[in-house]
């Protein structure tokens, strides 16, 4: 029986490439399985998607010999302004502050386009001669053998390897195919994504706005610009965004308010239903599930993607660990300690988002209450808030090695 790869990773989006990377960095080989065809028109097409990246995935792309690529463009979150508020009434008069400069670490996070990433990422795995990326490679199969695992693709291609990551997402096929149950529900919210482009300065500042539908976030970008993800419910959502550019920039705008000044859409707009899934376990016998296959949040904090950065810095230390020891890296025990690490931190942040959504997506006027006197109380206490911006930074908990 021959290894074709260390490692099989399946799913081809950012976390899939991430992982590739990361493995080859600690000297392992892998394949990376990417469904979709090639389509080199997304390298250099602005389509209005942009990552907010937490301080610790900046320090895992800097670790990696990544960051310097998309450094110039990327835009540094100083800021972030916390709103309650009505459609009718506008925002409370209570509102909550944290200033980068609480942590001293730097900017809390960077603001980054897709296509600036998926290019960055792409770039490092074809000047690697440890990893072998195939398009237009769907896994019909995998079976699990004494020692190896191998996957087999729709075109009847056998592959054998020690080990099989799932980045295929929150429908997770491998995850279906193994077995794997998910916990979870939907919510009642869809969230509309897309990008602007506005007359006055942002200086940093991320605007998080909670109206009773949903949240509402305005997130700076490189120049004049800002990524807007707007939560509304499914109903609302889909007449919404059945409109022309000019009645959904209009219905935008009576949000947003002015202080940004007149702004107008940029790029392409994209709608997502919400919903909260975690895995019942992230691990089976040589296989290991890593970003949305494994778990799928609320976007109210920004964190789906860090968590995902943060799994694949996981894993690649543990199995790093278990291979130095002389451990077989693909075995239950060793992907175990993974999960132990990952999974807990995963149903917090999903739980304290969900719960963050519910508190202040609704119109509850006794809830709106304790949510502005706590806002006044948090916004007084630096310490409170310190902490606070050391979670938004991803420099809370247990930290892997290359988010150091």
């Amino acid at each position: 029986m021959a290894i074709d790869s260390d490692i099989i990773i399946i799913g081809g989006g950012l976390n899939g490439s991430l992982m590739a990377i990361v493995a080859a960095k600690f000297g392992f080989s892998s394949i990376v399985l990417d469904s979709k065809e090639n389509d080199t028109s997304r390298e250099n097409h602005f389509d209005g998607r942009s990552y907010a990246l937490a301080l610790s995935s900046v320090r895992l792309l800097k670790n990696i010999d990544v960051f310097d690529d998309i450094r110039d463009n990327s835009q540094p979150i100083l800021d972030i302004k916390i709103l309650d508020g009505k459609l009718v009434q506008g925002p409370s008069q209570f509102s909550l502050h944290f200033d980068n400069n609480e942590i001293h670490d730097g900017p809390m996070g960077q603001m980054v386009e897709d296509r600036f990433i998926r290019n960055a990422l792409f770039a490092k795995i074809y000047e690697s001669d440890q990893i072998d990326y195939k398009f237009a490679s769907e896994v019909m199969e995998h079976k699990q053998e004494k020692g190896f695992i191998s996957v087999t693709l729709r075109n009847g291609d056998k592959l054998n390897t020690r080990l099989v990551v799932g980045a295929d997402g929150k429908n997770s096929e491998l995850a279906r195919r193994a077995g794997i149950k998910k916990t979870g529900w939907k919510y009642n919210q869809t969230a509309l994504v897309c990008a602007i482009e506005h007359e006055i300065e942002h200086n940093g500042l991320a605007w998080q706005y909670f109206l009773p539908n949903g949240p509402l976030a305005v997130l700076p970008m490189k120049g004049k610009r800002s990524s807007v993800v707007w939560t509304e419910q499914h109903i609302h959502a889909k007449a919404v965004n059945s409109y022309d550019k000019t009645k959904y920039t209009n219905i935008l705008e009576a949000r947003l308010g002015n202080f940004l000044g007149k702004f107008k859409i940029i790029g392409d707009r994209h709608s997502y239903p919400l919903e909260l899934k975690i895995a019942d376990r992230f691990v089976d016998e040589r296989l290991a599930l890593v970003g949305d296959a494994a778990h799928s949040i609320h976007p109210i904090a920004g964190q789906g993607l860090n968590a995902g950065f943060k799994d694949i810095a996981v894993l690649a230390q543990v199995i790093e660990d278990a291979f130095l020891r002389g451990e077989d890296f693909g075995s239950l025990g060793v992907l175990k300690r993974y999960e132990e690490w990952r999974r807990f931190d995963s149903v917090q942040l999903a739980y304290s988002t969900d719960l963050f959504n519910k508190l202040f997506s609704n119109e509850n006027e006794a809830l709106r209450l304790v949510r502005n006197i706590g806002m006044k109380m948090l916004d007084s206490i630096p310490i409170a808030k310190q902490k606070i911006i050391k979670e938004a930074a991803g420099l809370t908990g247990e930290l892997p090695r290359l988010m150091h």
